[in-house]
């Protein structure tokens, strides 16, 4: 005898809500239903455990598609539903099933039960024109039931002739949605949400073949991180990212209090020098895929590696303001940031060859985290290294000097001056000085640097400043006192029209005969509003003469045009040191050039 009946909603009234959470993302359906017969064989297992239930065969979820009947089933070997009970957890939406049960079974141990069964069920209902369940509770004599709606607001319900304990649900697919029926696209799903639910899940399996399960019931993060081998923890990163470059090395995360928290995160090969990669970190509950960079779970920096967290204490469905003001979530997402800090600085300790043979690729990582994540700077600053003009390593916090006192500052006294370049190439004119000179600078070029020299600066305001090797020549590079009014004079006149600064310096090497020079400040000012777009400014350019250079001496006697077109050369020729040089300067610069040479095959 069958049934007719009303589908109720809780008290609360949420469907309105509940349907604008579910058309967010159509596909997470098959995680729901997955999910809930995954439920249902754990609550099975428990009784099972408990020694109120007896079982005999292997637990088993089977996902088969009917193209033909327009039909994709989820079949389970879990714990059934009496009539009673599909009338309480289906008809109900949004009543959980799975509270009920971990309310009874509390004492005995309720984890491993996912969600909400009510409402995970009726996203199927976002792809199905119609379902129907076919179930039968484990209870013994207990009646097979059969129930049907096509998602309004009735149902009928029934018996049926299932004789197998658990529950299959077939959903009939809406027209529009049919491409879903694809094993292809099944397959994909499958990967996407459920790669390592509990139990195995089969796809379309045929009878007298071997047919593999489509997750891992038990991946390589719930283990002990002792029980895996390298070629795991490659194998496992290849088939969850498709990435077939090896990554650089990984953190297993493993611990039980004061939360529950597995996981790996791996430090993939950078692509792309010039700007920072987003990777991919899964976040999953009990084995159950929830979401990709969960920032409020997993620190934003951090989102540049690929990985996979597990917190079974994060429910599957939650806001993003209840994770932002969560305490437990806030303590797991501090937690992570430790343990990757921890093993920056084990590998710099104990490995320095491996540490500064990856040092290029994570790089800009961990500059990112200092730069978003205080405490990740206090617990890597020791550990962050940049290599200087001979290619080699070396710690930047061991080039910082003495704090500054306030009453030293006040006398004029600086921090201590680190030197840097950004472009070997462009700048190879100051770097050769500088080797020539027997000083030494860091190679700052990655796309990342100009904002975290700033942040050190700003971190250590006593001890550091960065000087870019073509901001500070008279003082770096000077050899004793070289002021020369008349050089100034010729230079000051035959420049008066570039707008350019004229200095006059004796250097240490004296084949140069003249360098710009632009202040650290006025050039950090000028890139910034470069890259925000935000028009030019003064770049504030000074032209250091150097007064022991012969050229530049043997200006003092010349005639005057001539001493006029290699004063400009000189200018330019020490301009293209330090930059491109534009269509007109290069115009000018030949012109000069074959004058100059001109002159030169006359004598």
């Amino acid at each position: 005898m069958e049934k007719t009946g009303n589908i109720k909603i809780s008290s609360e009234n949420m469907m309105p809500i509940i349907k604008k959470w579910l058309y967010s993302e159509k596909d997470i359906f098959l995680r729901e239903i997955v999910a809930n017969a995954a439920d249902a064989i754990t609550k099975f297992r428990k009784l099972v455990d408990l020694g109120e239930a007896e079982n005999g065969e292997p637990y088993k979820i089977t996902v088969t598609t009917d193209s033909k009947a327009d039909t994709l089933t989820v079949e389970d070997n879990g714990i059934g539903m009496t009539a009673e009970e599909v009338e309480t957890y289906i008809t109900q939406i949004a009543f959980s099933g799975a509270a009920d049960f971990v309310a009874k079974y509390e004492k005995a141990g309720g984890e491993g039960i996912i969600g909400h069964f009510g409402l995970g069920f009726y996203s199927a209902y976002m792809v199905s024109e119609n379902i129907e369940i076919y179930t039968k509770s484990y209870r013994k004599d207990a009646a097979a039931v059969r129930w049907e709606s096509d998602g309004n607001s009735t149902y009928t319900l029934g018996e049926c002739d299932k004789t197998t304990r658990g529950t299959k649900i077939v959903m009939h697919i809406a027209k529009e949605e049919k491409e879903i029926l694809q094993e292809n696209e099944i397959r994909k799903l499958l990967k996407k949400y459920c790669s390592f639910m509990p139990y195995e899940i089969f796809l379309n399996p045929k009878d007298g073949e071997e047919n593999k399960p489509q997750n891992m019931t038990v991946p390589l993060y719930a283990k002990q991180p002792k029980e895996c081998t390298e070629e795991e923890y490659k194998n496992f990163y290849r088939d969850t990212f498709s990435d077939f470059h090896e990554p650089l090395f990984w953190i297993h995360l493993n611990m039980e209090y004061p939360f529950r928290l597995k996981g790996i995160l791996y430090f993939p090969k950078i692509k792309k020098q010039v700007e920072l990669e987003r990777g991919q970190v899964k976040l999953y509950c009990n084995q159950v895929y929830i979401a990709d960079n969960i920032k409020e779970v997993i620190p934003e920096f951090l989102m540049l590696l690929n990985g996979v967290i597990d917190c079974p204490d994060i429910p599957l469905n939650v806001s993003r303001s209840f994770l932002q003001n969560d305490s437990q979530v806030q303590k797991i997402a501090k937690h992570i940031t430790k343990k990757v800090a921890d093993k920056l600085t084990e590998l710099s300790r104990n490995d320095k060859e491996k540490y500064e043979s990856c040092w290029n690729d994570i790089s800009t990582f961990v500059k990112f985290g200092c730069i978003k994540n205080d405490d990740f700077y206090e617990k890597v600053k020791d550990v962050i290294v940049y290599k200087n003009l001979a290619g080699e390593y070396t710690k930047l916090s061991s080039l910082f000097g003495e704090e500054v006192s306030e009453a030293d500052a006040k006398e004029g006294k600086e921090p201590q001056a680190v030197y840097y370049a950004s472009d070997l190439n462009k700048q190879a004119q100051y770097v050769k000085m500088f080797r020539d000179a027997g000083l030494d600078a860091i190679v700052c070029d990655a796309y990342i640097d100009p904002h975290f020299i700033s942040y050190i600066e700003y971190k250590n305001p006593t001890r550091v400043r960065f000087l870019r090797i073509d901001a500070d020549v008279d003082g770096a590079l000077k050899d004793g006192a070289g002021e020369d009014k008349e050089i100034e004079e010729i230079f000051t006149e035959c420049l008066k029209d570039k707008g350019v600064k004229v200095k006059t310096e004796k250097l240490k090497n004296a084949s140069v005969s003249a360098v710009v020079n632009v202040s650290e400040f006025m050039r950090r000012m000028s890139e910034m509003h470069s890259f925000y777009q935000m028009g030019e400014s003064p770049a504030d350019v000074t032209l250091i003469v150097n007064t022991a250079n012969s050229a530049v001496l043997a200006l003092k006697g010349a005639e005057e045009g001539r001493r006029r077109l290699a004063a400009e050369q000189i200018f330019l020729l020490a301009l293209m040191n330090y930059k491109q040089l534009s269509p007109e300067e290069s115009e000018t610069f030949a012109a000069n050039n074959a004058a100059l040479l001109s002159e030169y095959l006359k004598n």
